[in-house]
C-alpha cells in the first residue's frame, strides 16, 4: 500500500469548473487509487482562470503548507490553457514567456518533490469566442498544441514525466461531445473521466503506486 499525499496545481481544469460531481480529474484518478488499497489525500490547488504566471507566484507556498517532509509527498501540474487565452483581443501570455515561466517553476518543483506534468487539453474551437461578464475570451486548439510541444520538449530537458493530453485527446472522437452546452474549454464531467481514465494508466503516474 502505497501512503502519498498530492497536490494537484493548477487552473480551472485541475479545479474540474463544470464538473457536476465536482471531482474533476484529480479526484476521480485519486479515488482509484483508494480503491485499489492506498491512502492518498488530495489537495486541489485549481484556480479558475489561471495563468502560468499566476500559478509561478502562488504554487509553492499553498503547497509548502499542505506537504510536510514528516510524510510523503508529491506534485501533479497542469497549466497553459489560459495563457493562450485572447482576453479582449489580447493574448494573456506570450508562449516565451509561458515557457520561461513554466522552465523555472517545473525545475524548482522536481528539485523538491516528486513531479508530474500534465499537458493541455484541447478546446472546442466551434464555440469561441464567448463572453463571461464583461470580457470576452477567445480560446484556439492551434495555440494549445503549440504551447503543448513547447512544454513537452521543456519536460524532456528537464526529466519530468508529461503527459501529452492534447495528443491523447485530439485523436479521441467523442472528446468534443464532452463540451454540449458549454464555453468549448471546460468539459462535463464525462469528459474529466476521460482524462482520468487515460492518467490511470500512465506509467509515470502508476509508478507512484505500483
Amino acid at each position: 500500500m502505497t501512503t502519498l499525499r498530492i497536490c494537484f496545481v493548477g487552473d480551472s481544469l485541475v479545479l474540474g469548473t463544470n464538473d457536476h460531481d465536482f471531482q474533476g480529474w484529480p479526484g476521480r484518478i485519486a479515488h482509484r487509487e483508494v480503491q485499489a488499497g492506498h491512502d492518498v489525500s488530495v489537495y486541489n490547488l485549481g484556480i479558475r482562470a489561471d495563468t502560468s504566471e499566476m500559478i509561478a507566484s502562488r504554487w509553492r507556498m499553498e503547497c509548502e503548507a499542505r506537504l510536510p517532509d514528516a510524510h510523503s509527498g508529491a506534485l501533479v501540474f497542469s497549466f497553459g490553457t489560459n495563457d493562450m487565452a485572447l482576453e479582449n483581443g489580447s493574448l494573456r501570455v506570450s508562449i516565451d514567456n509561458s515557457c520561461a515561466v513554466a522552465r523555472k517553476m517545473m525545475s524548482a518543483a522536481s528539485a523538491w518533490k516528486p513531479t508530474l506534468w500534465i499537458g493541455l487539453p484541447p478546446v472546442d474551437d466551434e464555440r469561441q469566442p464567448f463572453r463571461a461578464g464583461s470580457v470576452v475570451y477567445d480560446f484556439a486548439s492551434e495555440r494549445s498544441s503549440q504551447l503543448n510541444d513547447a512544454y513537452a520538449a521543456i519536460a524532456k530537458e528537464l526529466n519530468i514525466p508529461y503527459f501529452d493530453l492534447f495528443t491523447a485527446l485530439s485523436s479521441d472522437s467523442t472528446w468534443l461531445d464532452a463540451f454540449n452546452g458549454d464555453d468549448g474549454v471546460h468539459p462535463l464531467h464525462f469528459g474529466y473521466a476521460k482524462i482520468a481514465e487515460r492518467l490511470t494508466g500512465w506509467d509515470a503516474w502508476r509508478a507512484w503506486f505500483d
